[in-house]
């Protein structure tokens, strides 16, 4: 998902010194927006039909959205998302129009007439019309980006992770219930085209100077990650041949563009390659891959990968691991690719646990580096975007009102799998986990919860400390350390209570073995040979101290 840029860490940074005195004030529209509300839990989403047309002249859309539902039990009013300026017009259900209401900013009450029978299978359909909120820094703080190619022709697309679907179509905007497929129909100006999620279905051309693109999203789809791109494009075409398959390879960009894509784009099959063998085939061989250029750095709309950062390898050219192989493939088709495995297969159900989607994706960055350049690169890799961690807020967020957490999300979540590999010490499982992952979690949502859950039965360690203190502590592990009678004593400290993490140390030159220290000191088995120095295997992500030093 989304990528912050360094001047929004400065950003936060600031943002941060000025607000972190005082706990977080909530709402009642960040709770309507972000808790499963009486309105919503009572029927479960299947399918959204949703047609739209844009009119990038006056930055404005209309259309219509059918919900489609099955009844869990019995209720008369059903909540629909849908951000101001955007209006809805009308909602009718079996050809009978229903009142509704705004409630708070955001919210809209239906009144149902019919009676809603347990498990009947029902729909209303939705007009609406506005002006959507323009992106003004995409896609971070989302909305719809209004920019123009070089040739002059409207170059538009949307991005919305966080602030929510809601911002330009009527849906239930909560991540917990996801339909189980998706039309999309798209009505632009010729001679522009857009491209959305899933299968090009069919076009239309209207006879009044604008066409009409369905598409078709066959798999279980996140509301963030439908999305509209409208261009001019050029189309070039590929296959992968992967675990599940030959699978489609589609790419649009602005012609202008089009030589340089043909070379950029050819790191697609290396991705897709060392994804699949880490996590697992690319979990969405019907619907196809598709690599979209927008206005935008990017971002990991399910089978519509969006791509700005100008054809060029690194984080818009630089390396964000300062170590050198964040400059050997380009970031955003490796970031924003992985998350079709960790945010589009596995989706939280509350952003609060947005570090699913981040950590494993910038993780990810880690594992793709270590496929292609070796396991010393990788890691490398990983401890490089160490300098990236503040440590100044926990990197969960809070649950029930649509908070996520720190931007430590990416590196310090990255780091912390990368540890939990240390501390796993088998390649092979360590790999069988994140494949068993996306494997057993296929196409659902997950609380953040059911994860390390999920990775404390497989590996058979008991890391519930770890992920205690990695993600709801702003403090790193230290392991703290002393010589007596040549034999080493050590405790961890700065901690959650319980802390127990085995950590490989040296007890003699160049050996690494595990010791099992708590908070309480330990000593070592063994005495610290002669010629030996004591150190901590740079891999894990702690602090060390000795604190016989002066």
């Amino acid at each position: 998902m989304k990528h912050r840029s360094l001047l929004f860490a400065v950003f936060q940074l600031f943002y941060l010194n000025v607000v972190t005195a005082q706990a977080p004030v909530f709402t009642r529209d960040d709770t309507l927006r972000g808790s499963i509300t009486p309105e919503r839990a009572w029927w479960d989403l299947t399918f959204y039909n949703l047609k739209v047309s844009v009119n990038p002249a006056a930055k404005s859309l209309s259309g219509s959205n059918e919900i489609h539902y099955r009844v869990l039990k019995p209720n008369t009013v059903l909540q629909v998302d849908l951000q101001p300026p955007l209006l809805i017009e009308r909602v009718e259900q079996d050809g009978q129009a229903l009142t509704f209401n705004r409630v708070g900013r955001n919210a809209w009450y239906v009144t149902l007439s019919k009676e809603q029978r347990p498990g009947a299978r029902e729909h209303i359909t939705v007009w609406y019309s506005g002006k959507p909120l323009a992106a003004r820094n995409a896609p971070w703080d989302g909305g719809f980006s209004w920019a123009k190619d070089g040739a002059g022709q409207p170059f538009v697309a949307t991005s919305c992770q966080g602030l929510g679907a809601s911002v330009w179509w009527p849906c239930k905007d909560h991540m917990y219930d996801e339909p189980d497929s998706q039309a999309i129909a798209v009505t632009v100006p010729e001679p522009l085209m857009d491209v959305s999620n899933g299968r090009l279905r069919r076009t239309t051309d209207n006879g009044d100077g604008t066409r009409t693109f369905e598409w078709f999203v066959s798999s279980p789809v996140n509301n963030y990650g439908i999305n509209v791109n409208i261009a001019a494009y050029a189309h070039f075409s590929d296959t992968f041949q992967g675990e599940k398959g030959p699978l489609s390879l589609d790419y649009y960009v602005l012609p202008e563009n089009l030589e340089k894509a043909k070379t950029q784009f050819q790191q697609v099959k290396g991705m897709l390659e060392a994804f699949e063998y880490w996590f697992g085939p690319y979990p969405f061989y019907e619907d196809g891959y598709k690599l979209v250029e927008v206005p935008y750095l990017g971002m990991e709309h399910q089978s519509s990968v969006t791509y700005g950062n100008g054809y060029r390898n690194g984080y818009r050219g630089t390396d964000l691991s300062k170590t050198g192989w964040g400059l050997k493939w380009d970031f955003i088709i490796i970031h924003e690719s992985g998350h079709e495995w960790f945010a589009n297969n596995i989706t939280y159900r509350d952003i609060a646990d947005m570090w699913v989607h981040e950590s494993f994706t910038n993780y990810s960055e880690g594992l793709y580096t270590e496929y292609h350049f070796g396991k010393k690169a990788g890691a490398e890799y990983i401890r490089g975007c160490r300098g990236n961690i503040e440590n100044r807020s926990p990197v969960t967020g809070v649950y029930g009102v649509n908070a996520e957490g720190s931007i430590d999300m990416y590196y310090k979540g990255g780091n912390m799998l990368h540890t939990i590999r240390q501390v796993v010490d088998d390649d092979e499982k360590w790999r069988a986990i994140l494949r068993g992952l996306n494997r057993d979690f296929y196409h659902q949502t997950v609380d953040g919860a059911q994860v390390e859950a999920y990775i404390i039965q497989k590996s058979g360690k008991n890391l519930q400390k770890v992920f205690d203190q990695y993600l709801r502590d702003t403090a790193v592990p230290t392991l703290e350390y002393r010589v007596k009678k040549g034999r080493v004593e050590y405790r961890w400290t700065t901690c959650v209570e319980g802390f127990d993490m085995p950590v490989k140390v040296t007890l003699s030159k160049g050996k690494y073995d595990f010791i099992y220290p708590t908070t309480q000191w330990k000593s070592s088995p063994c005495k610290l040979s002669r010629n030996g120095s004591f150190e901590v295997a740079e891999d894990f992500y702690v602090y060390s101290k000795n604190v016989d030093a002066k």
